[in-house]
Order: structure tokens, then C-alpha cells, then sequence
């Protein structure tokens, strides 16, 4: 199957460059360039030998590797293999959830901080929403 740029790219942003079973960081540019550092190809969550579509919401960007090495089998048991159970986030996904997690962070670093007092409430909730947004989300 062959996909132009604009296809190729939404692939690419639904997971924001990584590849949806292990989470490999993939390169845009090495699309198809089997050896190349982030070389990647486009992968069918419900795989064509089993009726799988060439619908964009069955396309996902995966290394040349994990693209091989699932053949027929589910994608859950694909990334099972590599530990995960989801694929990596959109890039809107990843910003509200890290929106989300420096919130939360902050409120929770402010509760614990507010043991030490006023100051402490500023500092731990500073220090909460900080961990929180810089922490992937992938692994929440």
C-alpha cells in the first residue's frame, strides 16, 4: 500500500512519533528506510490477513521491528511483549495530560507541603506541579 506525505504524517502525529507497540521514538523521514535510526512503517492494529481496513483510524506508525515481528497476532499482545498496554499519546492527548497531571500534582505537592506551613504549601505545590507535568504520560 502506498500513502502520500499527508497521510503519512497523520499516522505519524497519532502517536506522536512513537512507535505504538514497544515506543520507540520514530523518525518522520525515515519512513520505509529499513536500517535507518528511526526508520518505521505503517502498522495495522487489525491486521489485513484478518480483514483489517486501510481506515486512518486502523493505521498506526511502528518501527520496521515491531511491525514484522507482530504478523497476525493482536496489538494488545504485541505490546505486551514490550510491556505496554496502550499506544502513545497524540500530541493534543500528551498536552492536556500533562495539563492534567501538573494540576493534580500541584494540588497533592500543596496538601503535603502545607504540613510544613504556608511557605511549604507554595513550595510543595510548585514542586507537585512540576514532577507531574515533566512525567510521561504514556506511563499513567
Amino acid at each position: 500500500m502506498s500513502y502520500d506525505k499527508h497521510a503519512l504524517k497523520r499516522i505519524y502525529d497519532r502517536t506522536t512519533g512513537y512507535c505504538h507497540i514497544c515506543g520507540k521514538k520514530l523518525s518522520f523521514t525515515n519512513y520505509a528506510l529499513y536500517g535507518q535510526r528511526g526508520a518505521w512503517e505503517v502498522e495495522h492494529s487489525n491486521p489485513r490477513a484478518k480483514s483489517g481496513q486501510d481506515h486512518l483510524n486502523n493505521l498506526f506508525a511502528s518501527c520496521i521491528t515491531c511491525n514484522r515481528e507482530k504478523k497476525t497476532v493482536t496489538t494488545p499482545t504485541a505490546r505486551s511483549w514490550h510491556g505496554r498496554r496502550k499506544a502513545p499519546l497524540s500530541r493534543v492527548q500528551r498536552k492536556n495530560a500533562k495539563k492534567s497531571n501538573a494540576i493534580a500534582g500541584g494540588i497533592l505537592g500543596g496538601l503535603v507541603g502545607a504540613v510544613a506551613g504556608p511557605w511549604g504549601a507554595v513550595a510543595g505545590a510548585a514542586l507537585g506541579a512540576k514532577l507531574a507535568h515533566d512525567s510521561n504520560p504514556d506511563n499513567d
